[in-house]
C-alpha cells in the first residue's frame, strides 16, 4: 500500500464545491468514484483545501492510499480515464506515508480574475468576473498593499472551525494585468472561509470609489472599523497551487 499525491485541475462551474456532500455533485465525490473503480478501499482521501461551489482549481492537491502494482504514470492514466471531463489529474506520484496535503502545506496561492468589459463575453466570463465601468486599478493596488503580513482577517471571513483563531499570514497580495484582464494574486499560509472573495469584493468597492483606501485599511484594526463588502462571485476564483517543504510533499 502506497500513499499517492495527486494534483488536480477542475472547472468548478458544475460542482457544489470540493468536499463530498450527500445529494450534490462534488469534486471529491467524482474522485472517490474513480478511485473506487481502481480498487481503492475507500478509507483515506485527504485534500489541501476545500474550494467553494463554483470555484476552479489548477493546483488542488489530494492524497490517498492504494495498492497499485504498476508505475504511477499508469495510475494517472487510469484515473483520468475514469474522471469526468471537468476534472483532470495533472500530476501523480508516490508520497511519504505520512504526507498530508493540508497540514504539510507551507502556503496556498489563489488568483481572482476580473474582466473589465462593457459587453458580455460568454467564453471568458466562465472564469472571470465581468465588471463595468472598469475599476480604478491604481486605487485597488494601493489598498492591496495593506494586506501582506501576519494579521487578524476576521473582517473578511470566518474560521473553518468554531473557536479557532482568524489570524493568517499573507505573503503576497497584488494586482497584475493579463492582456485586458486584472488578476488579484494572494498567497498565505491558510485562508478563512470566503476570505479571498470577500477581500476582492471590498477591493472592488475601493476601485469603484465606494470606499476609500483608508477605510479598507481600517478593516485590519482590532476590532475592525467598518464592515467588508459581500464576497465576489465564485467563478472568478481559482486555486493555483499549494506549496510544500522540499521533499515533504
Amino acid at each position: 500500500m502506497e500513499r499517492y499525491q495527486a494534483i488536480l485541475a477542475y472547472d468548478g462551474t458544475s460542482f457544489a464545491g470540493f468536499q463530498a456532500q450527500p445529494g450534490f455533485r462534488t469534486v471529491e465525490g467524482e474522485l472517490r468514484s474513480a478511485l473506487t473503480n481502481l480498487g481503492w478501499p475507500g478509507r483515506t482521501l485527504l485534500s489541501g483545501g476545500r474550494t467553494d461551489a463554483g470555484v476552479h482549481a489548477e493546483g488542488q492537491v489530494a492524497a490517498f492510499d492504494l495498492e497499485w502494482r504498476h508505475p504511477a504514470e499508469q495510475l494517472q492514466r487510469a484515473l483520468n480515464a475514469l474522471l469526468p471531463k471537468d476534472v483532470s489529474c495533472t500530476s501523480l506520484r508516490v508520497a511519504a506515508a505520512d504526507f498530508h496535503p493540508r497540514y504539510n502545506a507551507l502556503r496556498r496561492c489563489y488568483r481572482y480574475r476580473l474582466l473589465p468589459a462593457l459587453w458580455p463575453d460568454p467564453l471568458r466570463e466562465r472564469y472571470a468576473l465581468r465588471v463595468w465601468p472598469a475599476p480604478d486599478a491604481d486605487r485597488m493596488a494601493e489598498a492591496a498593499r495593506a494586506i501582506p503580513g501576519k494579521r487578524d482577517f476576521r473582517a473578511f471571513g470566518s474560521a473553518p472551525r468554531e473557536g479557532s483563531h482568524t489570524v493568517r499570514t499573507v505573503f503576497r497580495a497584488e494586482w497584475t494585468r493579463q492582456d485586458d484582464c486584472l488578476d488579484f494574486w494572494i498567497e498565505a499560509d491558510a485562508f478563512l472561509f470566503r476570505m479571498v472573495r470577500t477581500i476582492v469584493g471590498t477591493l472592488l468597492q475601493v476601485g469603484n470609489q465606494r470606499r476609500s483606501v483608508e477605510e479598507f485599511r481600517a478593516l485590519f484594526r482590532t476590532p475592525p472599523q467598518g464592515r467588508s463588502a459581500p464576497p465576489a462571485p465564485a467563478h472568478g476564483l481559482c486555486l493555483m497551487r499549494i506549496e510544500y517543504p522540499a521533499g515533504g510533499g
